[in-house]
């Protein structure tokens, strides 16, 4: 087959999980940080933008049927794709960290009694929790968002007024009062307790205790908080901090976990100021990669088109089988050097330095765009009557530079400023400039003091966009590789 069939029926995947959940488990490998999550020994995976987080969360949400099989149930207290539940809450947002932790344990408690009722779990402790729900207005439903709008309705009755009584309600057919049951933020006197008040902590206990009636474990899981809170860094901050004490709280529980797929740079933020907590939170894991588990992702999505390895005659569990024979196939596909010359970089390496920022983690978001924006350009080219790339690769070295160039437009415009608005000034004064500055430099540019520049230079060290090293003059700022593109830096440092 020639090389432009092979190329048209090749495709790498989508570089977001999301848009593939169907084919992810096509490219799944049990990999430590699988093993540590799906044997319940972390419940809080960190990772950058892109680094795989969301693709865990949807093999697990794949996995239900596994998990059932150990008397594991599995819940979602965000809907995967579209529209946030979270978002419900923007017009209106909880005011403090207390109400957000008031949110999280009442907005729990009604996702693990919706799941009792999805399973049928009709035991005592069952009935009590989904009775104090309904006899206080809170829905049982399947919808996250009516769920988290009606938990937050509550919330808000409960913490803002000034006091908190039990509420009175006139029988329509008996036309007696009755006092209903009350929900509150912390444990009931003896008296509120004759009234028949009950602490939210009390309601997340009964759902733990009814899952062990049934002899199930319950897991919650959260991801996508980035999108949820995405418009207020205050909003962000309280709502993550209450949902780590929560957490924290619900460790005294045996059948009950939460679990939290959060992105590092967010997890930073919130800790900046102080967490003392944060200590306390010993179930973790990060995702990282380097250069061998990035090569077993590149060549297990080639080995994924039979077209490819139909041409090159290749198995692909042998192909799999050491990680010499994947860089072995890897350089039947890809030229040896995109940059010839004997202190030049291999392809590989090349690729991996120029797709990571400033952190040198390269995550599988951009190497997976550049793969298919190759494929892409070396279509085009052979479309146009072009010859094959050299020695039977899929791939000619001309291509690499301008198909960077998209990943790094895409990067910053897509991410860096979608995440970071306020910096997209401060960059973008940098276009057409060059690669390494020093502090005077970045003041000059940006008309700016001395300590100004440096305190923005060093917020944009933070998320990615600049390396701070050191010469004999003190600090300057280097941008990696993977924004230069987008930017049309010139290489050397401004004066």
């Amino acid at each position: 087959m020639a090389i432009l069939e092979v190329l048209r029926s090749t495709n790498f995947g989508q570089r977001v999980a999301e848009e593939e959940v169907d084919s992810l488990a096509q490219y799944f490998v049990e990999t430590d940080h699988w093993r540590r999550l799906f044997s319940d020994e972390v419940d809080v995976i960190y990772g950058p933008k892109g680094a795989g987080k969301s693709a865990l969360y949807s093999l697990l949400v794949g996995r239900k049927t596994n998990l059932f099989d150990r008397r594991i149930l599995i819940t979602v207290a965000e809907n995967p794709r579209g529209a946030t539940a979270f978002r419900a809450l923007e017009a209106d947002p909880p005011a403090s960290e207390r109400e957000f932790i008031a949110l999280w344990k009442l907005y729990m408690a009604c996702l693990v009694s919706v799941t009792l009722d999805d399973y049928g779990f009709a035991g005592d402790q069952a009935k009590e929790l989904r009775e104090h729900l309904r006899a206080n207005g809170l829905l049982a439903t399947n919808n996250l968002q009516r769920i988290l709008i009606s938990a937050f309705g509550y919330v808000k009755r409960l913490l803002r007024p000034t006091a908190v009584e039990s509420s009175h309600c006139l029988d329509t057919v008996s036309q007696t009062s009755t006092i209903t049951t009350k929900i509150i933020f912390g444990e009931p006197s003896a008296e509120q307790s004759a009234k028949g008040m009950v602490s939210l902590d009390h309601l997340l206990t009964l759902g733990d205790k009814a899952l062990a009636d049934a002899g199930y474990k319950l897991w919650v899981l959260l991801d996508r908080l980035d999108v949820a809170f995405a418009d207020s860094p205050d909003l962000e901050q309280n709502a993550l901090r209450a949902l780590f004490h929560v957490y924290l709280d619900l460790q005294v529980l045996r059948n009950l976990r939460i679990k939290i797929f959060l992105r590092t740079d967010i997890w930073r933020h919130i800790t900046t100021t102080g967490f003392r907590e944060a200590s306390h939170i010993t179930r973790h894991l990060t995702i990282e990669w380097n250069r061998a588990s990035m090569l077993n992702l590149i060549i297990r999505r080639a080995t994924q088109n039979t077209t490819i390895l139909g041409h090159y005659r290749e198995n692909k569990d042998d192909v799999l089988s050491s990680t010499s024979k994947q860089e072995e196939f890897f350089y039947r596909l890809f030229p040896l050097q995109v940059e010839a010359g004997s202190r030049k970089s291999n392809t590989l390496d090349w690729i991996l330095g120029r797709t990571c920022d400033a952190s040198k983690q390269t995550a599988p978001r951009e190497v997976i765009h550049l793969l298919n924006a190759l494929r892409d350009a070396q279509v085009r080219k052979m479309e146009i009557g072009e010859s094959e790339p050299e020695e039977g690769h899929l791939f000619s070295r001309a291509i690499f530079k301008g198909a960077l160039s998209e990943v790094s437009k895409t990067r910053l415009e897509q991410t860096l400023y979608a995440e970071y608005p306020a910096m997209r000034v401060y960059i973008e004064k940098l276009r057409n400039e060059n690669t390494q500055y020093s502090v005077v430099s970045l003041a000059r540019i940006w008309n700016a003091s001395h300590d100004a520049a440096m305190e923005i230079a060093r917020e944009l060290c933070t998320i990615g966009f600049f390396e701070e090293r050191y010469d004999k003059n003190g600090a300057i700022f280097w941008v990696p590789m993977l924004y230069r593109a987008a930017l049309d830096l010139v290489q050397g440092a401004s004066e």
